[in-house]
Protein backbone atom coordinates (compact mmCIF):
# COMPACT_ATOMS: atom_id res chain seq x y z
CA UNK A 1 0.00 0.00 0.00
CA UNK A 2 1.38 3.44 -0.93
CA UNK A 3 0.16 6.30 1.27
CA UNK A 4 1.35 10.06 0.86
CA UNK A 5 0.35 12.73 3.20
CA UNK A 6 0.93 16.41 3.19
CA UNK A 7 1.12 18.36 6.61
CA UNK A 8 2.42 17.45 10.02
CA UNK A 9 0.57 13.80 9.97
CA UNK A 10 2.19 10.73 12.51
CA UNK A 11 2.84 8.96 9.07
CA UNK A 12 2.86 5.85 11.64
CA UNK A 13 -0.93 7.04 12.89
CA UNK A 14 -2.08 6.52 9.20
CA UNK A 15 -0.24 3.06 8.90
CA UNK A 16 -2.09 1.50 11.74
CA UNK A 17 -5.22 3.18 10.56
CA UNK A 18 -5.01 1.26 6.79
CA UNK A 19 -4.36 -1.58 8.73
CA UNK A 20 -7.59 -2.24 10.01
CA UNK A 21 -8.87 -1.84 6.66
CA UNK A 22 -6.05 -3.67 5.02
CA UNK A 23 -4.78 -6.48 7.46
CA UNK A 24 -1.04 -7.56 6.34
CA UNK A 25 -0.52 -4.84 4.05
CA UNK A 26 3.06 -3.15 4.08
CA UNK A 27 4.15 0.24 3.04
CA UNK A 28 7.97 0.07 1.86
CA UNK A 29 8.84 3.18 0.68
CA UNK A 30 10.31 2.11 -2.78
CA UNK A 31 6.84 0.05 -3.70
CA UNK A 32 6.18 0.15 -7.34
CA UNK A 33 2.13 0.86 -7.73
CA UNK A 34 0.82 -1.16 -9.86
CA UNK A 35 -2.78 -1.21 -10.48
CA UNK A 36 -4.16 -3.23 -7.91
CA UNK A 37 -2.49 -0.91 -5.14
CA UNK A 38 -4.19 1.23 -2.78
CA UNK A 39 -2.94 4.31 -2.61
CA UNK A 40 -3.92 6.73 0.00
CA UNK A 41 -3.28 10.42 0.09
CA UNK A 42 -3.80 12.35 3.28
CA UNK A 43 -3.78 16.32 3.51
CA UNK A 44 -3.70 18.23 7.27
CA UNK A 45 -4.56 21.97 7.13
CA UNK A 46 -4.76 23.77 10.34
CA UNK A 47 -6.32 27.47 11.31
CA UNK A 48 -6.73 28.35 15.29
CA UNK A 49 -8.08 25.37 17.13
CA UNK A 50 -9.43 23.74 13.73
CA UNK A 51 -7.80 21.66 11.80
CA UNK A 52 -8.97 20.02 9.30
CA UNK A 53 -8.18 16.62 7.48
CA UNK A 54 -9.36 15.28 3.75
CA UNK A 55 -8.29 11.62 3.00
CA UNK A 56 -8.47 10.47 -1.11
CA UNK A 57 -8.41 6.56 -1.23
CA UNK A 58 -7.90 4.91 -4.77
CA UNK A 59 -7.86 1.12 -5.71
CA UNK A 60 -8.12 0.59 -9.27
CA UNK A 61 -10.13 3.46 -11.36
CA UNK A 62 -12.34 3.74 -8.01
CA UNK A 63 -11.53 6.93 -5.89
CA UNK A 64 -12.80 8.07 -2.69
CA UNK A 65 -12.60 11.22 -1.01
CA UNK A 66 -13.44 12.15 2.65
CA UNK A 67 -13.12 15.27 5.07
CA UNK A 68 -13.23 15.81 8.82
CA UNK A 69 -12.25 19.12 10.61
CA UNK A 70 -11.80 18.36 14.15
CA UNK A 71 -12.15 21.27 17.04
CA UNK A 72 -8.95 21.07 19.73
CA UNK A 73 -11.33 20.69 23.25
CA UNK A 74 -10.05 21.93 26.63
CA UNK A 75 -7.46 20.27 27.51
CA UNK A 76 -6.52 18.48 24.16
CA UNK A 77 -3.75 18.48 22.84
CA UNK A 78 -2.39 19.54 19.29
CA UNK A 79 -1.41 16.02 18.39
CA UNK A 80 -4.72 14.40 19.59
CA UNK A 81 -6.62 17.29 17.89
CA UNK A 82 -4.64 15.89 14.65
CA UNK A 83 -5.48 12.46 14.73
CA UNK A 84 -8.88 13.20 15.53
CA UNK A 85 -8.97 15.30 11.93
CA UNK A 86 -7.10 12.73 10.29
CA UNK A 87 -8.51 9.73 11.75
CA UNK A 88 -12.10 10.81 11.24
CA UNK A 89 -11.12 11.42 7.54
CA UNK A 90 -8.94 8.21 6.74
CA UNK A 91 -11.65 5.97 8.49
CA UNK A 92 -14.69 7.51 6.50
CA UNK A 93 -13.05 7.24 2.57
CA UNK A 94 -11.58 3.46 3.49
CA UNK A 95 -15.25 2.70 4.81
CA UNK A 96 -16.80 4.52 1.66
CA UNK A 97 -14.27 2.39 -0.29
CA UNK A 98 -14.64 -1.01 1.18
CA UNK A 99 -18.35 -0.65 2.71
CA UNK A 100 -17.19 -1.62 6.46
CA UNK A 101 -17.86 0.17 9.15
CA UNK A 102 -14.64 -1.16 11.69
CA UNK A 103 -16.51 -1.85 15.54
CA UNK A 104 -13.84 0.51 16.81
CA UNK A 105 -13.64 2.98 14.84
CA UNK A 106 -10.93 4.99 14.59
CA UNK A 107 -9.07 3.89 17.68
CA UNK A 108 -5.82 1.48 16.36
CA UNK A 109 -4.00 1.42 19.87
CA UNK A 110 -3.13 -1.30 22.02
CA UNK A 111 -5.66 -0.17 24.87
CA UNK A 112 -8.70 0.84 23.32
CA UNK A 113 -10.42 1.61 26.89
CA UNK A 114 -7.63 4.97 27.53
CA UNK A 115 -9.66 7.49 25.83
CA UNK A 116 -12.36 6.45 28.23
CA UNK A 117 -9.89 6.43 31.03
CA UNK A 118 -8.48 9.73 30.16
CA UNK A 119 -12.30 11.02 30.07
CA UNK A 120 -13.32 9.45 33.90
CA UNK A 121 -10.68 10.87 35.54
CA UNK A 122 -11.26 14.50 34.25
CA UNK A 123 -14.84 13.66 35.75
CA UNK A 124 -17.00 13.26 32.36
CA UNK A 125 -20.36 10.88 33.16
CA UNK A 126 -20.14 7.56 32.03
CA UNK A 127 -23.17 8.10 29.30
CA UNK A 128 -21.05 10.90 27.70
CA UNK A 129 -18.43 8.94 27.48
CA UNK A 130 -19.75 6.71 25.62
CA UNK A 131 -21.54 9.25 23.41
CA UNK A 132 -18.45 10.68 22.88
CA UNK A 133 -16.36 8.00 21.81
CA UNK A 134 -19.42 6.98 19.50
CA UNK A 135 -19.49 10.59 17.96
CA UNK A 136 -15.78 11.68 18.13
CA UNK A 137 -13.70 8.16 17.48
CA UNK A 138 -16.59 6.26 15.17
CA UNK A 139 -16.79 3.71 18.01
CA UNK A 140 -19.66 1.58 17.81
CA UNK A 141 -22.46 2.02 21.16
CA UNK A 142 -21.77 -1.67 22.04
CA UNK A 143 -17.60 -1.29 21.90
CA UNK A 144 -17.87 2.26 23.54
CA UNK A 145 -19.80 0.62 26.35
CA UNK A 146 -17.60 -2.40 27.10
CA UNK A 147 -14.62 0.44 26.87
CA UNK A 148 -16.09 2.47 29.33
CA UNK A 149 -16.90 -0.24 31.77
CA UNK A 150 -13.56 -1.87 31.45
CA UNK A 151 -12.24 1.36 32.36
CA UNK A 152 -14.06 1.74 35.44
CA UNK A 153 -13.24 -1.22 36.83
CA UNK A 154 -9.49 -0.64 35.71
CA UNK A 155 -10.02 2.28 37.95
CA UNK A 156 -11.02 1.17 40.81
CA UNK A 157 -8.30 -1.76 41.19
CA UNK A 158 -5.63 1.20 40.83
CA UNK A 159 -6.97 3.69 42.66
CA UNK A 160 -3.83 6.01 43.52
CA UNK A 161 -0.72 3.80 42.82
CA UNK A 162 1.83 4.20 45.00
CA UNK A 163 5.45 6.48 43.23
CA UNK A 164 7.54 3.42 44.93
CA UNK A 165 5.44 0.04 43.95
CA UNK A 166 7.04 -2.05 41.07
CA UNK A 167 5.75 -5.75 39.88
CA UNK A 168 8.66 -8.21 38.73
CA UNK A 169 7.74 -10.58 35.17
CA UNK A 170 9.75 -13.70 34.89
CA UNK A 171 10.31 -15.37 31.32
CA UNK A 172 10.73 -18.96 30.03
CA UNK A 173 10.76 -18.55 26.76
CA UNK A 174 10.46 -22.25 25.89
CA UNK A 175 7.41 -24.54 24.74
CA UNK A 176 6.83 -28.17 23.88
CA UNK A 177 5.49 -27.55 20.16
CA UNK A 178 4.78 -24.02 18.57
CA UNK A 179 1.49 -23.03 17.39
CA UNK A 180 1.29 -22.16 13.85
CA UNK A 181 -0.17 -18.93 14.82
CA UNK A 182 2.36 -17.82 17.36
CA UNK A 183 5.23 -15.41 17.07
CA UNK A 184 6.60 -14.97 20.67
CA UNK A 185 9.99 -15.95 21.19
CA UNK A 186 9.90 -19.53 22.49
CA UNK A 187 11.59 -22.57 21.59
CA UNK A 188 11.09 -26.10 20.99
CA UNK A 189 13.46 -28.14 19.49
CA UNK A 190 15.40 -30.72 21.33
CA UNK A 191 18.60 -28.70 20.85
CA UNK A 192 17.43 -25.61 22.51
CA UNK A 193 14.83 -26.94 24.93
CA UNK A 194 18.47 -28.28 26.01
CA UNK A 195 19.69 -24.82 27.02
CA UNK A 196 16.98 -24.83 30.06
CA UNK A 197 19.57 -26.15 33.25
CA UNK A 198 21.94 -24.27 32.13
CA UNK A 199 19.17 -20.59 31.05
CA UNK A 200 17.61 -21.60 34.87
CA UNK A 201 21.10 -20.84 36.08
CA UNK A 202 21.77 -17.73 34.13
CA UNK A 203 18.19 -16.53 35.33
CA UNK A 204 18.90 -17.24 38.85
CA UNK A 205 21.62 -14.87 38.68
CA UNK A 206 19.19 -11.82 37.10
CA UNK A 207 16.56 -12.31 39.68
CA UNK A 208 19.15 -12.33 42.73
CA UNK A 209 20.40 -8.75 41.13
CA UNK A 210 17.17 -7.86 40.16
CA UNK A 211 15.78 -7.83 43.01
CA UNK A 212 18.84 -6.26 44.98
CA UNK A 213 18.30 -3.11 42.65
CA UNK A 214 14.66 -3.35 44.22
CA UNK A 215 15.26 -2.99 47.29
CA UNK A 216 18.37 -0.94 46.83
CA UNK A 217 15.84 1.54 45.02
CA UNK A 218 13.49 0.97 47.81
CA UNK A 219 10.88 -0.27 46.19
CA UNK A 220 7.45 -2.51 46.82
CA UNK A 221 6.87 -5.76 44.79
CA UNK A 222 2.73 -5.94 44.62
CA UNK A 223 2.75 -8.88 41.72
CA UNK A 224 5.28 -11.86 40.06
CA UNK A 225 4.51 -12.89 36.72
CA UNK A 226 6.10 -16.01 35.70
CA UNK A 227 4.96 -16.30 31.65
CA UNK A 228 6.21 -17.82 28.84
CA UNK A 229 6.07 -19.62 26.61
CA UNK A 230 5.15 -22.35 28.56
CA UNK A 231 6.97 -22.27 32.59
CA UNK A 232 5.54 -25.59 33.61
CA UNK A 233 7.14 -26.89 30.54
CA UNK A 234 10.15 -27.09 33.51
CA UNK A 235 10.47 -30.31 35.50
CA UNK A 236 9.17 -30.03 38.91
CA UNK A 237 12.31 -29.98 40.53
CA UNK A 238 13.64 -27.07 37.64
CA UNK A 239 9.92 -25.41 39.13
CA UNK A 240 11.28 -25.54 42.37
CA UNK A 241 14.80 -24.42 41.65
CA UNK A 242 13.39 -21.29 39.36
CA UNK A 243 10.52 -20.53 42.95
CA UNK A 244 12.90 -20.97 45.79
CA UNK A 245 15.21 -18.46 44.15
CA UNK A 246 12.06 -16.32 44.01
CA UNK A 247 10.92 -17.18 47.78
CA UNK A 248 14.75 -16.69 48.72
CA UNK A 249 14.43 -12.10 47.08
CA UNK A 250 10.92 -11.44 48.17
CA UNK A 251 8.12 -12.14 51.17
CA UNK A 252 5.68 -14.45 48.32
CA UNK A 253 3.04 -14.50 51.23
CA UNK A 254 3.22 -10.35 51.05
CA UNK A 255 2.27 -10.37 47.75
CA UNK A 256 -0.99 -9.02 46.38
CA UNK A 257 -0.39 -11.70 43.53
CA UNK A 258 1.82 -14.63 42.35
CA UNK A 259 0.54 -15.81 38.82
CA UNK A 260 2.32 -18.93 37.18
CA UNK A 261 1.32 -19.28 33.80
CA UNK A 262 0.94 -22.78 33.06
CA UNK A 263 -0.65 -22.71 29.69
CA UNK A 264 -0.33 -25.86 27.56
CA UNK A 265 -2.91 -28.54 29.60
CA UNK A 266 -0.22 -31.14 28.55
CA UNK A 267 2.41 -30.04 30.61
CA UNK A 268 0.47 -29.96 33.75
CA UNK A 269 0.82 -32.45 36.31
CA UNK A 270 0.25 -32.75 40.52
CA UNK A 271 3.78 -32.74 41.17
CA UNK A 272 4.30 -29.37 39.27
CA UNK A 273 1.04 -27.32 41.16
CA UNK A 274 2.74 -29.10 44.44
CA UNK A 275 5.95 -27.57 43.65
CA UNK A 276 3.53 -23.82 42.79
CA UNK A 277 1.69 -24.19 45.86
CA UNK A 278 3.84 -24.89 48.19
CA UNK A 279 6.01 -21.78 47.30
CA UNK A 280 3.45 -19.51 47.36
CA UNK A 281 1.70 -18.93 43.68
CA UNK A 282 -1.98 -18.14 44.18
CA UNK A 283 -3.00 -17.59 40.25
CA UNK A 284 -2.15 -19.85 37.42
CA UNK A 285 -3.62 -20.50 34.08
CA UNK A 286 -4.57 -23.90 31.89
CA UNK A 287 -5.34 -22.39 28.33
CA UNK A 288 -7.17 -24.62 25.89
CA UNK A 289 -7.60 -21.83 23.26
CA UNK A 290 -10.55 -24.11 21.87
CA UNK A 291 -12.41 -27.48 23.21
CA UNK A 292 -12.34 -28.85 19.48
CA UNK A 293 -9.70 -31.43 18.58
CA UNK A 294 -9.60 -30.76 14.85
CA UNK A 295 -9.11 -26.71 15.43
CA UNK A 296 -6.69 -27.44 17.99
CA UNK A 297 -4.90 -29.55 15.75
CA UNK A 298 -5.13 -27.16 12.62
CA UNK A 299 -2.70 -24.69 14.44
CA UNK A 300 -0.51 -26.84 15.89
CA UNK A 301 -1.26 -27.45 19.96
CA UNK A 302 0.12 -30.87 20.88
CA UNK A 303 -2.60 -31.41 23.42
CA UNK A 304 -6.13 -33.12 23.32
CA UNK A 305 -9.78 -31.40 25.20
CA UNK A 306 -9.22 -34.65 27.07
CA UNK A 307 -6.06 -33.75 28.67
CA UNK A 308 -7.59 -30.53 28.77
CA UNK A 309 -9.97 -31.40 31.62
CA UNK A 310 -7.81 -34.09 32.80
CA UNK A 311 -5.05 -30.94 33.62
CA UNK A 312 -8.32 -28.82 35.13
CA UNK A 313 -8.97 -31.29 37.28
CA UNK A 314 -5.27 -31.16 38.58
CA UNK A 315 -5.30 -27.29 38.76
CA UNK A 316 -8.75 -27.43 40.90
CA UNK A 317 -7.27 -30.33 42.87
CA UNK A 318 -4.21 -28.36 43.69
CA UNK A 319 -5.68 -25.77 45.88
CA UNK A 320 -4.55 -22.60 43.67
CA UNK A 321 -7.31 -20.27 44.30
CA UNK A 322 -7.55 -18.70 40.88
CA UNK A 323 -7.80 -20.63 37.51
CA UNK A 324 -7.68 -18.49 34.22
CA UNK A 325 -8.43 -20.23 31.32
CA UNK A 326 -7.46 -18.54 27.80
CA UNK A 327 -9.69 -19.04 24.44
CA UNK A 328 -9.54 -17.84 21.12
CA UNK A 329 -11.82 -16.50 18.59
CA UNK A 330 -11.19 -16.60 14.79
CA UNK A 331 -8.87 -19.46 15.01
CA UNK A 332 -8.71 -22.07 11.34
CA UNK A 333 -11.44 -24.04 11.16
CA UNK A 334 -13.28 -22.76 14.34
CA UNK A 335 -17.25 -21.67 13.93
CA UNK A 336 -19.90 -20.24 15.93
CA UNK A 337 -21.00 -23.33 16.87
CA UNK A 338 -17.58 -24.50 17.89
CA UNK A 339 -16.87 -22.16 19.81
CA UNK A 340 -19.65 -21.51 21.37
CA UNK A 341 -20.11 -25.01 22.77
CA UNK A 342 -16.42 -24.48 23.71
CA UNK A 343 -17.49 -21.59 25.39
CA UNK A 344 -20.61 -22.44 27.46
CA UNK A 345 -18.29 -26.49 28.70
CA UNK A 346 -15.47 -23.45 30.19
CA UNK A 347 -18.37 -21.08 32.22
CA UNK A 348 -19.25 -24.73 33.79
CA UNK A 349 -15.80 -25.12 34.89
CA UNK A 350 -16.42 -21.90 37.17
CA UNK A 351 -12.70 -20.59 36.40
CA UNK A 352 -12.17 -17.69 38.57
CA UNK A 353 -10.89 -15.60 35.61
CA UNK A 354 -11.45 -16.37 31.79
CA UNK A 355 -9.39 -14.39 29.10
CA UNK A 356 -11.05 -14.49 25.45
CA UNK A 357 -8.67 -13.55 22.61
CA UNK A 358 -9.49 -12.68 18.77
CA UNK A 359 -7.22 -14.42 16.47
CA UNK A 360 -4.04 -13.15 15.59
CA UNK A 361 -1.87 -13.24 12.92
CA UNK A 362 1.73 -12.16 13.19
CA UNK A 363 4.22 -11.19 10.87
CA UNK A 364 6.86 -14.20 11.52
CA UNK A 365 3.83 -17.24 12.04
CA UNK A 366 4.21 -20.09 10.17
CA UNK A 367 0.61 -19.59 9.31
CA UNK A 368 1.72 -17.65 6.79
CA UNK A 369 3.64 -20.03 5.11
CA UNK A 370 1.22 -22.17 4.78
CA UNK A 371 -0.50 -20.46 1.87
CA UNK A 372 -3.99 -20.13 3.55
CA UNK A 373 -5.76 -16.43 3.63
CA UNK A 374 -5.46 -16.08 7.01
CA UNK A 375 -6.15 -12.12 7.47
CA UNK A 376 -10.19 -11.20 7.30
CA UNK A 377 -11.38 -7.92 7.65
CA UNK A 378 -15.17 -9.15 8.40
CA UNK A 379 -14.42 -11.86 10.83
CA UNK A 380 -16.38 -14.22 9.54
CA UNK A 381 -17.84 -15.79 12.66
CA UNK A 382 -15.95 -13.96 14.67
CA UNK A 383 -17.67 -11.08 15.74
CA UNK A 384 -20.71 -13.48 16.60
CA UNK A 385 -18.45 -15.01 19.22
CA UNK A 386 -17.14 -12.27 20.47
CA UNK A 387 -20.54 -11.10 21.06
CA UNK A 388 -21.43 -14.40 22.89
CA UNK A 389 -18.52 -14.73 25.49
CA UNK A 390 -19.50 -10.68 26.29
CA UNK A 391 -23.34 -11.48 26.98
CA UNK A 392 -22.26 -14.94 28.60
CA UNK A 393 -19.56 -13.64 30.85
CA UNK A 394 -21.89 -10.78 32.01
CA UNK A 395 -25.00 -13.47 32.43
CA UNK A 396 -22.79 -15.75 34.59
CA UNK A 397 -21.18 -13.06 36.84
CA UNK A 398 -18.08 -12.24 35.19
CA UNK A 399 -17.12 -8.44 34.64
CA UNK A 400 -14.51 -7.26 31.84
CA UNK A 401 -11.42 -6.33 33.97
CA UNK A 402 -8.83 -5.45 30.92
CA UNK A 403 -8.53 -4.80 27.52
CA UNK A 404 -6.18 -4.93 24.74
CA UNK A 405 -6.10 -5.05 20.96
CA UNK A 406 -3.64 -6.58 18.39
CA UNK A 407 -2.70 -5.18 14.75
CA UNK A 408 -3.85 -7.78 11.92
CA UNK A 409 -6.69 -9.48 14.46
CA UNK A 410 -9.39 -11.00 12.46
CA UNK A 411 -12.46 -8.63 12.14
CA UNK A 412 -10.13 -6.27 13.91
CA UNK A 413 -11.16 -7.19 17.54
CA UNK A 414 -10.18 -7.25 20.84
CA UNK A 415 -9.24 -9.22 23.97
CA UNK A 416 -10.95 -8.88 26.82
CA UNK A 417 -9.88 -10.21 30.16
CA UNK A 418 -13.12 -11.57 32.44
CA UNK A 419 -13.45 -12.12 35.55
CA UNK A 420 -15.67 -13.00 38.93
CA UNK A 421 -15.57 -9.94 41.24
CA UNK A 422 -12.54 -9.67 43.38
CA UNK A 423 -10.32 -12.49 41.70
CA UNK A 424 -8.78 -9.77 38.79
CA UNK A 425 -5.64 -10.43 37.53
CA UNK A 426 -4.38 -7.81 38.99
CA UNK A 427 -0.62 -7.71 36.87
CA UNK A 428 -2.35 -7.69 33.13
CA UNK A 429 -3.86 -4.21 34.67
CA UNK A 430 -0.59 -2.74 36.56
CA UNK A 431 1.35 -3.81 33.09
CA UNK A 432 -1.53 -2.60 30.42
CA UNK A 433 -2.08 0.35 32.06
CA UNK A 434 1.58 1.52 33.22
CA UNK A 435 0.78 2.58 37.08
CA UNK A 436 4.17 1.70 38.00
CA UNK A 437 7.63 -0.03 36.78
CA UNK A 438 7.96 -3.91 35.54
CA UNK A 439 10.94 -5.08 36.43
CA UNK A 440 11.67 -7.92 34.18
CA UNK A 441 14.15 -11.08 34.11
CA UNK A 442 15.31 -13.46 31.27
CA UNK A 443 15.50 -13.93 27.32
CA UNK A 444 13.35 -12.04 25.72
CA UNK A 445 11.97 -10.16 28.68
CA UNK A 446 11.31 -6.22 28.86
CA UNK A 447 11.42 -3.87 31.49
CA UNK A 448 9.22 -0.68 31.74
CA UNK A 449 10.62 1.53 34.10
CA UNK A 450 7.70 3.99 34.69
CA UNK A 451 7.18 7.56 36.52
CA UNK A 452 3.69 7.50 36.78
CA UNK A 453 1.82 10.32 36.19
CA UNK A 454 -2.30 10.72 36.81
CA UNK A 455 -4.21 11.75 33.27
CA UNK A 456 -5.38 15.02 34.85
CA UNK A 457 -1.55 16.30 35.50
CA UNK A 458 0.13 15.25 31.77
CA UNK A 459 1.73 12.34 30.70
CA UNK A 460 3.73 9.64 32.65
CA UNK A 461 7.78 9.13 31.59
CA UNK A 462 8.12 4.99 30.50
CA UNK A 463 11.40 3.64 29.55
CA UNK A 464 12.11 0.59 28.20
CA UNK A 465 14.72 -1.80 28.70
CA UNK A 466 15.29 -4.49 26.55
CA UNK A 467 16.93 -8.15 27.50
CA UNK A 468 18.42 -10.42 24.14
CA UNK A 469 15.54 -12.30 22.33
CA UNK A 470 17.02 -15.47 22.39
CA UNK A 471 18.13 -17.93 24.61
CA UNK A 472 21.78 -18.33 23.54
CA UNK A 473 22.36 -14.80 23.53
CA UNK A 474 21.15 -13.72 26.76
CA UNK A 475 23.57 -16.40 28.56
CA UNK A 476 26.02 -14.40 27.08
CA UNK A 477 25.04 -11.15 28.52
CA UNK A 478 24.83 -9.40 31.64
CA UNK A 479 21.46 -7.75 31.57
CA UNK A 480 21.07 -7.74 35.71
CA UNK A 481 24.34 -4.74 35.73
CA UNK A 482 22.23 -2.92 32.22
CA UNK A 483 19.07 -2.87 34.35
CA UNK A 484 20.67 -1.60 37.57
CA UNK A 485 22.14 1.27 36.40
CA UNK A 486 19.95 1.79 34.09
CA UNK A 487 17.10 2.10 36.85
CA UNK A 488 19.51 3.49 39.54
CA UNK A 489 19.44 6.59 37.04
CA UNK A 490 15.86 6.52 36.11
CA UNK A 491 14.82 6.43 39.56
CA UNK A 492 17.31 9.55 40.55
CA UNK A 493 16.41 11.50 37.80
CA UNK A 494 12.76 11.50 39.55
CA UNK A 495 13.82 11.32 42.88
CA UNK A 496 12.31 14.93 44.30
CA UNK A 497 8.70 13.44 42.97
CA UNK A 498 8.90 10.81 44.66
Amino acid sequence: MKVIIDGAINVYYVQTLCMIYFPGTKFAEDEVVTEDTPVLQVKLTEEGDAVSASATLKIGERTVSAEYTATRAPKQTPERTRKLAVGGAVTQACSDMLDYRPSWGMLTGVRPSKVATQLLVRGVERSEVERRLATEYFVIPKKAALATEVACNEQKIIATPGKRDCSVYIAIPFCPTRCTYCSFVSYTSKRLLSLIPEYLVKLSEEIHRMFETIRHLGLKVRTVYIGGGTPTVLTADQLRFLLSRVADETDVSALEEYTLESGRPDTIDAEKLRVAREYGVNRISVNPQSLCDEVLQGIGRSHTVEDFFRAWEVARASGIPIINTDLIVGLPGDTFPTFAQTYDKILELAPENVTVHTFCVKKSADILHSGENVYSIHGGDAGKCVDYSQIRAEQTGYIPYYMYRQKNTVGNFENVGFAKPGTEGLYNIYMMEEVHSIFAAGAGAVSKLVDYVPETEGRSTIRRLFNPKYPYEYLRADTAEEMRTAAEEFYREREIKM
